[in-house]
């Protein structure tokens, strides 16, 4: 049992004895804004270029979501808990330790368990520490919030960040190379009545056509997120 210094409430784990539901309106927001109205990629328009860059089979944008998912809720909830104890000025060199050192952990899991994605994905589980959802995350919610708090923020915005990745990659995958995780849907009735897969669809640019049509069907279905000129 420890003590939070700024309320005194006694703290076991991320639960305090005084403190508002596990699952309150406001922990559940943490979890679905960044679905619609405040995703990553779409709404503030972070982590663009991984977009870009992994999208092209659908496993590896699998697995790059998984990552960030576990990068992303581990390093909120050490700089969570550690809020209190970081010098102000140090703040961001502590905050890219802790992102690194998970990163690091994550990288070397994937090298033992799935070493064909891991090298497929390359350098681009090494710059999740240089992602600007991660440390904006950080930076923004985890050095004021609780654990709890601060690991349902994790967890949603890197989940949001991921509904966008898998999306694309679908996208992308299917009408690219006809198949789905190594798997061919697109029949063969269908490549013998002339259907050819559209080599752009494994282009970068047609990634970012992608991204570009799902922020208009999402500005058009939430008129709010429309910004005024």
């Amino acid at each position: 049992m420890i003590k939070n210094k700024k309320n005194n409430n006694p703290l076991i784990l991320f639960l305090s004895k005084t403190s508002e539901p596990l699952f309150s309106k406001k922990n559940k927001a943490l979890l679905s804004d960044p679905m619609d109205d405040n995703n990553p990629i779409t709404v503030q328009v972070l982590g663009v270029c991984s977009a870009l860059a992994i999208t092209v089979q659908l496993k590896a944008a699998i697995v790059m979501t998984v990552s960030v998912i576990a990068v992303m809720a581990a390093s909120n909830v050490i700089v969570s808990l550690l809020r209190d104890l970081i010098p102000n000025r140090i703040r961001i060199i502590v905050q890219l330790v802790v992102v690194a050192s998970m990163v690091i952990l994550v990288d070397q899991v994937l090298r033992a368990y799935a070493y064909d994605v891991s090298k497929e994905l390359s350098i681009f589980i090494g710059l999740i520490i240089t992602n600007c959802i991660v440390m904006g995350r950080l930076e923004a919610f985890a050095l004021g919030n609780g654990v709890w708090r601060s690991f349902l923020d994790g967890v949603g915005n890197a989940a949001a960040y991921g509904f966008i990745l898998i999306l694309v990659a679908f996208v992308r995958e299917l009408f690219g190379s006809g198949n789905l995780l190594g798997y061919q849907i697109i029949p063969d009735s269908f490549y013998e009545m002339g259907y050819e897969n559209n080599g752009f669809m494994l282009l970068s640019p047609m990634a970012l056509i992608i991204v570009g049509v799902i922020i208009w069907i999402q500005r058009s279905r939430n008129r709010k997120l429309i910004e005024k000129g």
